[in-house]
């Protein structure tokens, strides 16, 4: 049964303050100030719960449809030719959510298939999810099975079209309410906050957050329930299924089922990507995947590359991933991507991850390479893996030495591959890039991009780089636009204000009084915090 209390919300701001609000877009200023009043923040959630829950806002379905959740769509590049939508939420409604998925995820785990093996709970406070169950681990599960070695084996590969797009929210709504306590309202507050967030259409799951990963695992348990029960031999990983039969006809029988199931709930199978595969060529193929065998990039395949700076033991994880690359040569494996008339896309992320972990001269020759416009087009699939190990690199006082190559490589960007920071998500991972010192072409880049962007989390990404760059001419202009910057611009200039001595302290004084207008949530309550109140107290003891 769910039960949702304080330590729901804290979690999950402490998850969001490690790993940010959304993994497809840069960490932002936002995720620093949930983890930093954490408390607070859950506190806020926890009392609108239980509001919510015993009707002290009044009628709830009438409550939640009143409610602004503001959220942003923004375009994310999907391999080297596609596009998804990705949802920027507002910080606090990111966390509600997130705080309200962790508690259906715990009710739900105990009826999760251990043939699911994407997204299971078991992390510490600071991460939802046990890492060891991982996509490379449910690929290694399908090998176990002993079915996989009968003589006419067939293993079937197939996906769910258009996954997190395509979740109905009324289905879902119902099966959270199969989970909570008779009269609980938290099954009609997802609902009216995805319908919200889906600008009004009935379907779809906000891309990019832990809620989403949660609340679709919650919607497939009972589809995977459907396909034990039918006999089947199945592993699933998100909206991956591998389907293990005995024979060519076992197989076909065991996609018409998943088919049947799939369909009750508003799903439906991506025929373009399902495949049949004999037992032998199963076991090959997925060598190959898993980058086995004498490939030069197996070793840097199979490296776990996720380091926490937050850990207890944060610098000896660091020396020990470092010292990893001895046996490596990351320079050579990116030649041979450069070769290829379409480079893979993991290897790429992976040597996007492992600049950090490079000396000085290997990680400048390394970016040379990935930002060389020759190479950008070729490159565009891994973009937000290499801006980030490009960041990770430029923020780094120990490759001090290379940052002004650096800086001048990542100038050259913008009139060599222009396309490329159309999507808003691309765009992001650039500005965060470049916001360490001002350029001449750097200062006309950004003034052109917050002029000509409707974009709210892209403002707030420029404004972002003139508070680092102290550049006081453009915050005068937009202290004097003041009241017709959105919200999200707005917290931003407040925190930029700092930068600006006694203008900023001055400007600050003067617009006081709106901020409880401006942020406001439409939950506030008199004699409670606020979300206004504890954004402003976290910029005052940050500064």
């Amino acid at each position: 049964m769910i039960k949702v209390d304080k330590n729901h919300f804290l979690r999950a701001a402490l998850e969001i303050g490690q790993s940010g609000e959304n993994d497809t877009l840069p960490y932002e200023v936002d995720a620093a100030f949930v983890k930093d009043r954490a408390d607070e923040l859950s506190d806020i959630c926890l009392a609108l719960f239980q509001d919510v829950e015993r009707g002290a806002v009044g009628r709830p379905v009438e409550f939640m449809n009143g409610l602004n959740i503001s959220s942003e769509r923004l375009l994310v590049p999907s391999g080297s030719h596609g596009f998804r939508i990705t949802a920027k939420i507002h910080p606090f409604w990111n966390l509600y959510l997130n705080g309200l998925g962790l508690a259906i995820a715990e009710a739900n785990e105990v009826n999760r298939s251990q043939r699911v093996h994407s997204y299971r709970l078991g992390g510490d406070n600071a991460d939802f999810f046990d890492r060891t169950r991982s996509w490379r681990a449910y690929k290694q599960a399908t090998l176990g099975e002993k079915v996989l070695e009968e003589q006419h084996a067939v293993v079937v590969q197939t996906d769910i079209a258009s996954f997190y797009g395509h979740i109905y929210h009324h289905r879902l709504e119902n099966v959270i309410r199969d989970l909570a306590a008779a009269g609980s309202t938290i099954s009609l507050q997802i609902d009216r906050m995805l319908n919200k967030l889906a600008a009004g259409r009935s379907f779809g799951l906000p891309v990019g957050g832990q809620c989403a990963r949660v609340l679709a695992e919650v919607m497939m348990t009972p589809i995977d329930q459907s396909l034990s029960d039918a006999g089947i031999v199945w592993h699933r990983y998100v909206d991956d299924f591998t389907l293990i039969c005995a024979s060519q006809q076992d197989a076909y029988k065991a996609l018409s089922v998943l088919s049947h199931a799939l369909a009750d709930y508003g799903l439906s199978l991506n025929r373009s990507k399902t495949t049949f595969l004999s037992g032998k060529h199963y076991k090959d193929f997925i060598a190959v995947q898993l980058g086995e065998g004498d490939d030069a990039s197996s070793a840097l395949r199979e490296m776990d590359l996720h380091f926490d700076p937050y850990s207890d033991n944060a610098r000896a994880e660091y020396e020990k991933l470092k010292a990893s690359f001895d046996q490596i040569d990351i320079s050579f494996l990116l030649g041979l991507e450069m070769e290829k008339s379409q480079p893979d896309a993991f290897v790429l992320a992976q040597i996007g991850r492992a600049l950090k972990f490079q000396d000085p001269k290997t990680a400048e020759q390394l970016c040379a390479t990935l930002l060389d416009p020759r190479n950008l087009d070729a490159f565009r699939a891994s973009w937000s893996k290499i801006m980030r190990g490009v960041y990770a690199v430029r923020s780094n006082s120990e490759f001090g030495a290379i940052h002004g190559a650096l800086d001048v490589l990542l100038d050259r960007v913008p009139p060599a591959a222009s396309h490329l920071l159309v999507p808003e998500a691309n765009l992001l991972h650039f500005l965060r890039t470049i916001r360490f010192v001002r350029t001449e072409a750097r200062g006309a880049f950004v003034r052109q991009t917050y002029d000509g962007t409707s974009s709210s989390a892209v403002k707030r990404a420029c404004i972002d780089c003139w508070r680092h760059w102290k550049d006081r001419t453009s915050f005068t202009r937009l202290r004097n636009q003041w009241t017709v910057l959105g919200p999200g611009e707005q917290r931003m200039l407040w925190l930029a204000a700092a930068a600006f001595g006694d203008e900023g302290f001055k400007a600050k004084q003067q617009l006081q009084g709106s901020l409880q207008q401006s942020w406001k949530l439409g939950i506030e309550r008199d004699t409670a915090p606020n979300f206004a109140a504890c954004y402003e107290s976290w910029v005052r003891d940050a500064n």
